[in-house]
């Protein structure tokens, strides 16, 4: 079996400055290529520390991807930490410096003299096309694992996995197909309620049920190899019936992308009001392209009866001249209220937040998650009103 790691590196990634967001994206695109990363590795800038994890991972992987280090500025140490493990000199690629020089000329500038750096690398490196920066990427082989190097910039870095080094690492190993991942997720249950429940079940041999705890949500995991398929297909359906009322998607597109499609099927759009969520509500729903003709943010709403924020959700669907009208009250002494008005009926609720250890953030986006299920409940006429773990509902209206 291919041995895939990444190592990251950088001062800020080591040191918590910077989410290393390229490091997830990476392990998923490749297990989804059938590369299950074995391990990652951070390191900082530091050349000694580079040349050293260099030599210690490429013993043990058969491929190392290696992120950051090779931008114009002097921590940037990646190409002579590779030449040195390498036990060759760096040297400089003038073909390198004509493509930056191109890429300065179309934005009508001079390319800086630091920037030649860029273009200092390995004598035997393999370069590797960066077709949106300046970074050249790069590989080497060091005791028989192949080491490409990648820049940080996580648009770049993107580009450069999918478009170079995939496709050189598909020519060079055979290798498996992808395995199989279903996924849903959950919203008002609990990890340890949702493993409790499943810890009997017996999983095809060779599949894995695994959890991911992300506030307000519960993602749920069966992975397995690509022959187990219709078994594994065949046993999802029990999991999804376990999880019953509480599933709000499955796949990875989101609730938010969900209510999109299905508003727009039906030509629907949405108005929102909101107070506690102060506009993360209208920033969700906006980003997943949801139809929305109106939002505002209410500093303070002194309406906060269930029947005025009902009757409030209906006002300003009427006057936007929209169909749908959600509305996000304030959360006082634990409690919140929201309101959704449909062409059918209209709803409101009154929850008692449970967890107290949970910040006003996470609150947040319970609320906006609370109020997507609302409207998803409503969009695939189940009970508008959920069941939660750790909600209670102290008042609900409906007429």
């Amino acid at each position: 079996m291919l041995v895939v790691e990444m190592l990251s590196t950088g001062d800020e990634v080591l040191h918590g400055q910077i989410v290393d967001t390229n490091a997830a994206w990476l392990a998923d695109c490749f297990f989804q290529h059938g590369l299950p990363l074995s391990c990652r590795t951070t390191v900082g800038d530091d050349l000694t520390n580079l040349v050293d994890i260099f030599l210690e991972r490429s013993r043990h992987a058969d491929v190392l991807i290696v992120n950051g280090g090779l931008g114009p500025t002097s921590d940037d140490l990646s190409a002579l930490a590779a030449a040195m493990a390498s036990g060759v000199s760096l040297v400089e690629h003038t073909e390198w410096i004509e493509v930056m020089e191109r890429y300065f000329t179309a934005r009508g500038r001079i390319m800086p003299e630091t920037n030649r750096k860029q273009a200092l690398l390995p004598e035997n490196a393999e370069l590797i096309d960066n077709p949106v920066g300046t970074a050249c990427g790069f590989s080497v082989v060091i005791n028989d694992c192949t080491l490409f190097f990648t820049p940080g910039v996580p648009s770049e870095f993107k580009v450069m996995i999918n478009q170079q080094i995939i496709p050189r690492i598909q020519q060079r190993y055979t290798l498996p197909e992808p395995p199989v991942c279903l996924r849903l997720t959950s919203f008002g249950r609990s990890e340890s309620s949702l493993a409790k429940q499943f810890d009997n079940l017996i999983h095809p041999q060779g599949c894995v049920l695994g959890y991911r705890s992300s506030m307000p949500i519960i993602e749920l995991k069966l992975t397995g190899p690509a022959s187990l398929r219709e078994k594994m297909e065949q046993h999802w359906q029990i999991i999804k019936q376990g999880v019953g009322d509480n599933l709000v998607f499955e796949g990875t597109d989101g609730l938010a992308n969900a209510v999109s499609q299905h508003l727009k099927e039906r030509q629907l759009n949405v108005v929102v009001s909101e107070q506690f969520s102060a506009g993360l509500l209208s920033w969700t729903l906006d980003a997943a392209d949801v139809p929305m003709c109106f939002s505002e943010v209410v500093v303070k709403n002194p309406q906060q009866n269930l029947q005025s924020l009902m009757k409030y959700a209906q006002t300003i669907a009427l006057q936007q001249n929209a169909q749908i009208g959600l509305v996000i009250g304030s959360l006082d002494d634990g409690q919140l209220a929201l309101a959704l008005s449909t062409p059918d009926n209209s709803y409101a609720q009154r929850v008692q937040y449970l967890p107290n250890n949970h910040s006003k953030k996470e609150k947040q986006e319970v609320s906006v998650m609370l109020m997507l299920d609302m409207l998803s409940r409503w969009l695939s006429e189940r009970n508008i009103i959920g069941h939660y773990e750790w909600l209670v509902q102290t008042e609900t209206l409906t007429e």
